[in-house]
């Protein structure tokens, strides 16, 4: 499929009183044609993968043409410099979570990009480095532990920026490396249980919310 039809099913599926919804759960209503995530990935099943349509796609500036490139596009094939593109144009953080988790995170680039961005001051590529840390904790199979030892002193540096796609980014990455295995389980935990004892107001969300699920039974009992 080219660009051009894709772009054409988008708006045969455009729909604005789901635009209205998105609106009021955070999400961009600018560019936004209110197709669901179900018809995207369906879309993208249809079109198959190609690096060049993923461009295409992104140039649109469509919203939804923004989470289909990422699921149309060839990790193998994204450099560093696409990515700093495209975190350039984030502006809603569904974009931002679909492109970290279906894209970003299966590129070589995945980790530097967590660190670097983590420390940005743009509320959205700030919060794409905190979701690659958290997709590369589920995607990851074969990382060491060490790698995401080394993002915890990042997430309790940055566990105090109160803006809630941040905040909320925080604490997922904090809650996926605490899921990941025992051993990092209890690195977690000791990192959440710091951070709660030493920051401020938002910081202590992030930690309790955290601990709430990492010393929860249900977690526990996967170890055990």
């Amino acid at each position: 499929m080219t660009a051009e039809e894709l772009l054409a099913q988008l708006h045969s599926h455009a729909n604005p009183a789901n635009v209205a919804g998105m609106a009021q759960f955070g999400i961009n209503p600018q560019h936004t044609l209110g197709v669901s995530i179900p018809t995207l990935r369906a879309l993208a099943r249809q079109a198959g993968h190609d690096h060049d349509l993923a461009a295409a796609l992104w140039a649109s500036e469509i919203h939804e043409a923004h989470i289909l490139a990422a699921l149309v596009d060839q990790p193998r094939w994204v450099t560093a410099e696409q990515m700093e593109r495209w975190v350039a144009d984030f502006d809603s953080w569904d974009v931002c979570d679909q492109v970290c988790s279906n894209l970003f995170d299966r590129t070589p680039w995945a980790w530097d990009k967590a660190a670097a961005w983590s420390g940005r001051p743009e509320e959205f590529v700030k919060r794409a480095g905190f979701v690659l840390m958290a997709a590369l904790a589920v995607h990851d199979k074969h990382a060491p532990d060490e790698r995401f030892e080394a993002f915890l002193p990042i997430i309790a540096r940055e566990s105090s920026d109160g803006r809630n796609f941040v905040k909320k980014a925080v604490n997922w990455a904090l809650r996926g490396i605490g899921k990941r295995n025992r051993h990092l389980n209890a690195q977690a935990i000791a990192a959440a249980q710091a951070i709660q004892a030493a920051g401020d107001k938002t910081a202590r969300w992030v930690a309790a919310d955290a601990l709430r699920e990492l010393t929860s039974e249900a977690i526990q009992t996967r170890w055990r």
